[in-house]
């Protein structure tokens, strides 16, 4: 699934591009992702871009009479083509603009979702947002505030969005062997000197990948230039049953919140 960074980096992608652009035509070949696609596309044509934005996991193209939502789902990603470039399969939705460069948005799974915001308006899905990992809005007095008597495991504790958005689970697992906290650890129970720790390593964790996704972006334009996930040295994600980079000791997978929870038994203790 695309986390922050990717989405973050797909936003940096199609800006240059997009920015200040105007729209030539919207072509819609499938109605339905995770919501029905929004008839207020077909009006889009003639409008030009004026802010190309990110909130959580959402990219925002802001135009004169609205806001176009993207959300890349389980799957999805977005390309920047020419427009005489063929389809691929599962491009679902085309942005054309009057420079002949189109940005085409891919689902397979069709889990992602194109929105509509009218002017002065604020989508729903805004609504129960917490601050952004990279603001001074997300720190570690507040979040250790927010933690009190939560018996919630810490690792789904900051990967909810009411909390802090964007802490994924590949960044969760990575941020907490870091800050050597047990991902099962009760977020009630840590003290504000964790937190202290964990917050910055966070800030650390999602900007680094940012960092290294951006150096793909020289490639973004070309037919098949997408972020993806980057070329990123995991210390704990997806490394069950490796060495542990600190101490050789075999890392262990858990399942919490039904997602894959890598980490050291013998540099995370359980508190």
């Amino acid at each position: 699934m695309p986390e922050l960074p990717e989405v973050e980096v797909s936003r940096m992608g199609i800006t240059p591009h997009m920015l200040l652009k105007t729209i030539r035509t919207v072509r819609v070949h499938h109605w339905q992702l995770r919501w029905p696609v929004p008839k207020e596309m077909e009006q889009l044509a003639g409008q030009t871009i004026t802010a190309i934005e990110r909130r959580a996991k959402y990219l925002q193209l802001v135009t004169p009479i609205g806001t176009v939502i993207l959300h890349l789902g389980m799957s999805g990603n977005l390309r920047i083509v020419d427009k005489a470039v063929a389809l691929k399969k599962h491009d679902h939705i085309e942005i054309e603009l009057e420079s002949g460069l189109v940005l085409r948005l891919n689902d397979p799974r069709r889990f992602g979702a194109c929105l509509w915001q009218a002017p002065g308006e604020t989508h729903s899905v805004f609504a129960k947002l917490g601050p952004e990992p990279l603001t001074d809005a997300f720190n570690p007095e507040q979040l250790f505030e927010q933690a009190k008597n939560k018996k919630t495991a810490i690792k789904q504790f900051i990967m909810d969005n009411k909390f802090v958005v964007g802490v994924g689970n590949i960044y969760a697992n990575e941020a907490l062997f870091k800050a050597k906290i047990h991902p099962q650890t009760p977020a009630g129970q840590l003290q504000l000197a964790d937190f202290v720790a964990l917050v910055p390593i966070i800030k650390q964790t999602l900007a680094q990948a940012i960092t290294q996704g951006g150096t793909t972006l020289k490639d973004f334009a070309q037919t098949d230039g997408k972020p993806g996930y980057f070329a990123q040295e995991l210390q704990v994600y997806g490394r069950k049953g490796k060495p542990c980079v600190q101490c050789d000791t075999v890392l262990l997978e858990i399942r919490l919140g039904q997602r894959s929870t890598v980490f050291c038994p013998s540099c995370q203790l359980a508190i």
